[in-house]
């Protein structure tokens, strides 16, 4: 029963290392654009992840106008949730579309567990 537990206490400590020890070879090359800017269809926002922090402090998009937000992994595997607007992005879903109906400033937080950073790695989106 040890034995057991040892192992499988191993085999998701592996886990939880490669998760942020991997490399996205999808995204090698791409650019992103800035937070939010306009274009066809709404504001766009491309949340760029590294090991433990997001490119940016802060996204800022308006108020009542469509936003597509795209999760970009661009070192190791993170996820990004905003939980008062319902999104949750990971490697299976790296985009979705909603329209922000209060304005204030919501914390993104990653939602993946990614090693030892995965606490502190959060950002903001302001809604103006």
């Amino acid at each position: 029963m040890k034995k057991l537990l040892v192992l499988l206490m191993g085999i998701a400590l592996v886990l939880a290392i490669a998760a942020c020890g991997s490399k996205d070879t999808k995204s090698a090359g791409s650019t992103t654009t800035p937070a939010a800017s306009a274009a066809a269809g709404g504001q766009q926002v491309v949340l760029k992840a590294t090991n433990f922090k997001f490119d940016q402090t802060e996204y800022r998009v308006k108020k009542g106008e469509p936003v597509t937000i795209s999760l970009e992994n661009a070192e190791g595997m993170h996820g990004a949730s905003i939980k008062e607007f319902k999104i949750n992005l990971d490697n299976s879903k790296k985009t979705a579309t909603f329209t922000p109906d209060k304005a204030g400033s919501f914390p993104i937080n990653c939602s993946i567990m990614c090693g030892t950073g995965h606490a502190n790695m959060k950002t903001t989106l302001i809604v103006e």
